[in-house]
Formats: structure tokens, sequence, C-alpha cells
């Protein structure tokens, strides 16, 4: 297993040996010892590349990240997963601001707790919160899943599309247009193969699910004092 030491090794080099591992799509395994809270690191893996961060990461963590798994094995800044397209980001540890934003796939498994804006404008991606989420999440969240098994923040899915967002514990204040969803056998069946993968110990019978009440899609002339 190839270990990249950024104490002696700058990150641009870092990236480019996991980019050019990954376009070989050989399912290599490196380990990234003293991150040192580096940003953009193991950004745009676009092959099935196994990636192991050895301590805290900075901004944009796996970003644009494709088939590749990366797990950081401590907290993550702003953006982690951000336009995450498959594959695989595990944190082991806390994620920042808008963590999986604009996400079109795969799995984003946040052991800790995801601050504000968890999930913004997600396009596909499955995002996990072993703890809790701040505010604004999922906002103009499309399609995907955000599961939550502690609590939400305010105006959580906020102009809401169609993702569907679950949550154990208690929500501060649902966003514009989003509304609380009767729980559908389909519904169980999805969470719980979401919390199978991510290793959650929690039941599906023990969320709420929230979705969009579909108001805001046509503008209503009748209305319009409304908007």
């Amino acid at each position: 297993m190839p270990v990249l030491d950024m104490s002696q090794t700058p990150l641009r080099e870092v990236n480019a040996a996991l980019q050019s591992a990954a376009k070989t799509q050989v399912n290599e395994s490196f380990t990234i010892e003293n991150p040192r809270g580096s940003h953009a690191m193991a950004v745009g893996l676009d092959g099935p590349l196994s990636v192991t961060v050895k301590g805290n990461t900075g901004y944009y963590c796996a970003g644009m990240n494709k088939l590749a798994t990366v797990h950081v094995e401590g907290s993550a800044g702003p953006g982690v997963a951000e336009n995450m397209m498959s594959g695989e980001v595990i944190i082991d540890g806390d994620a920042s601001q808008y963590a999986g934003a604009t996400g079109h796939g795969g799995l984003l498994n946040i052991k800790g707790n995801a601050s504000s804006r968890c999930g913004i404008s997600m396009k596909g991606i499955d995002i996990v919160v072993h703890g809790s989420i701040g505010h604004m999440s999922a906002f103009m969240a499309q399609k995907g899943n955000l599961v939550v098994l502690g609590d939400a923040g305010d105006a959580l899915g906020d102009s809401l599309y169609e993702a569907r967002l679950f949550v154990r514990g208690t929500v501060k204040s649902l966003g514009a247009d989003c509304v609380e969803k009767e729980m559908r056998p389909e519904h169980l069946a999805i969470l719980k193969d979401l919390l199978e993968r991510a290793g959650a110990d929690a039941k599906p019978e023990e969320f709420k699910r929230y979705g969009s009440a579909r108001k805001l899609y046509n503008f209503n002339i009748d209305h319009a004092d409304e908007y």
C-alpha cells in the first residue's frame, strides 16, 4: 500500500499521484499521512481507488469524486465531497458547511455532525449523517436521500424539489415548501438499505420523512400575493 507523507510531499504531487493511479482503473490503495488540514485533497479521482487520510482535511476534500472510496480518519472542512458523482466518502469525525453540495451520486457517510447547508442543491447523492445537521440543510435539494440520525436545524429542505429527507431526531423548523410526509413501505426499504450501507445503528421505523409540498413548482396568478 503506497504511503504519501504530506510532511515531505506537496499537495499538488499527492493529488497528481492519486489521479494518475485512478486513471489506470486498478483498485489500488493509498494512505495519506500528516494531511495537516490541507485543502482540496484527493479531488477529481476518476477510478476505483481507495484512499485513507490519517487526520483532518480542509476545504473541498474528495470533490468531484467518481468511483473512488475516500476515508478521512478525522474531520473535514467546508464542501467535502462537493459535486460527487459516485463512489463513497467516509468522514469519521465532523463535517463543516455544505457537505455533499451539488452531489450527483455515491454515498457520503459522516460519522459525526454536519454543519449548515448539508446537501445543498443535491442532485442524486445519498448522505447519511450519524449526528446532527445545521440550518438550511437540503436547500433546493433536487434528488437523492439525506438521512440524519440526530437533529436538524432551522429551515430544513427550503425550496426542496424531489429529494427525500429522513430525520430521526427533532427538526427545529421546516423551510419553504417542505412538509412532513407519510413513510410508506418503499421509503422504509430505501432507508433500511442506506442505514446498512452506512453502518448506522438505527431502525427505519424511528425516522420521519420530509419532502416537497410541490407548491413552488408553478406560478399561479391567483395566488400572486403569496409569493
